[in-house]
C-alpha cells in the first residue's frame, strides 16, 4: 500500500511538472500524500503496538555457541541455530527467519551496551543463509 502511494506522489509531481495538471490539484495530492503517510509512520504503529503486551515487555536476549534464547520477566524461550535460514537487521530490530514466511523480531534493546555489535557478529557466523 504503501509503494502505490508513493507511486500516485510521484506520478502527480510528474504530471504537475509536465503542466498536465493544474497546482491545485498537485497541492490536494500532495496533502493527501501527506496524510496517508502520517497514517502509515505514526498512526498505525501506535494503535497496533497500544494494544498487544508483547511490545511492552523488556526482553533479555542471551545468545550462545548452541542456542539463541530470549526471556522476560514471565518465561522464555529457546532455539537453535540451525533452526534459523537467515537475518536482516533494521533500524531498531534484527529479524530472525525461520523460512520465507516465519520469522521472528528481536528489538535492538534488548542487548546491553555493545552487545549490539556482537550480536551481529554471532548472527553472521551462526545463521547461514540455506
Amino acid at each position: 500500500m504503501m509503494i502505490l502511494v508513493n507511486v500516485f506522489a510521484l506520478l502527480s509531481a510528474g504530471l504537475f511538472f509536465f503542466k498536465k495538471i493544474s497546482p491545485f490539484a498537485f497541492l490536494i495530492s500532495s496533502m493527501l500524500w501527506f496524510a496517508l503517510m502520517i497514517l502509515f509512520w505514526f498512526v498505525m504503529p501506535y494503535l497496533v503496538y497500544r494494544k498487544a503486551e508483547t511490545f511492552k515487555d523488556r526482553f533479555k536476549a542471551i545468545l550462545s555457541a548452541d542456542v539463541f534464547r530470549i526471556e522476560n520477566e514471565r518465561g522464555g524461550r529457546s532455539w537453535d541455530w540451525a533452526d534459523f535460514s537467515s537475518w536482516i537487521e533494521s533500524p531498531h530490530f534484527y529479524h530472525l527467519y525461520f523460512n520465507s514466511r516465519s520469522f521472528f523480531i528481536v528489538p535492538k534493546d534488548a542487548f546491553e551496551g555493545d552487545d549490539v555489535h556482537e550480536a551481529r557478529k554471532i548472527f553472521k557466523a551462526k545463521i547461514v543463509k540455506k
